[in-house]
């Protein structure tokens, strides 16, 4: 925790099913952050701990700390979090182009939109890319463009116009793995749409800008409002700390010679600062 800041731990003791087996009673921590002199609180359930009796007797216990991914944000991080939400998305018009690259990831509404679009005539072409990571290895165990082929064969995607490019570990190799599958097949591109998440078209664009900068980009996600992404994901603690960790890249990645600038608006880096403050930060980049 950042100093300055301070926390209130209050203990409820429940009995709880945790992974189909009944355990002894279990203290739930709900923990109030504060921030500064402000009024509004945080209730952030950040943990479960299990208490079992130890065998020395003395009377002890040992804890097992179970991740809790529930969480509750207040108006401020919601407001916040809808900022930037915002800011991550192009809304460039659709247009044709030669052909697309779906961007893999843990979301497999990728494939899905772009199965919608390649019916919509946006493209003739597709490339599935990306391997596995360690968010994605045990949903999609043969690799998220594999997994993503198979949704899009599911939807009505002919099996002729999807390319695989099953290698690539970040968005970087995304788009110039992707490149050079389309140049081995002999497709002629000048004009490219980028089908993502949501949150990640401000971050492909700008990559794809400087991997690949004599083609026109267009980005595109399916069309969601941040409510409704908390929703189909699940987690809102996630959801946020992806939204934030995305925008730590879109600041940083122009330095690191990985992507073009973008300017950030003042308000989305206030956003930015305050939910980082307030521990929205396990997908914040080290150094």
């Amino acid at each position: 925790m950042e100093p300055g800041r301070s926390e209130i731990a209050s203990r409820q003791r429940v009995g709880k099913y945790v992974l189909g087996e009944t355990v002894s009673p279990v203290i739930q921590f709900h923990v109030t952050r504060l921030r500064g002199s402000r009024a509004n609180r945080t209730t952030d359930k950040c943990y479960t701990v299990i208490e079992t009796e130890t065998d020395n007797g003395d009377g002890r216990t040992k804890e097992q700390r179970v991740p809790d991914h529930s969480l509750t944000i207040t108006d401020d991080q919601r407001h916040c979090a809808e900022l930037i939400w915002e800011y991550h998305q192009m809304r460039q018009p659709l247009r044709r182009c030669d052909a697309a690259i779906g961007l893999g990831s843990h979301d497999l509404g990728v494939a899905a939109f772009a199965a919608k679009l390649y019916h919509e005539g946006m493209f003739g072409t597709l490339v599935f890319s990306g391997g596995n990571s360690p968010t994605t290895a045990a949903r999609f165990p043969r690799g998220e463009a594999v997994h993503f082929r198979e949704h899009a064969l599911e939807l009505g995607v002919p099996d002729d116009v999807i390319l695989l490019e099953p290698n690539a570990g970040n968005t970087g190799q995304n788009i110039a793995f992707s490149r050079d599958v389309l140049a081995a097949v002999g497709i002629v591109t000048t004009s490219i749409l980028l089908i993502s998440k949501p949150y990640m078209e401000r971050r492909s664009y700008a990559t794809a800008r400087k991997v690949w900068p004599e083609v026109e980009v267009t980005c595109a996600s399916e069309p969601l409002v941040f409510d409704d992404y908390l929703t189909a994901i699940g987690d809102a603690k996630l959801v946020i700390d992806m939204l934030v960790g995305d925008l730590q890249r879109v600041i940083e990645y122009p330095g690191r010679g990985f992507a073009i600038e973008q300017d950030v608006p003042d308000s989305v880096y206030a956003a930015y600062l305050s939910l980082l403050q307030d521990g929205f930060d396990s997908r914040i980049m080290a150094g």
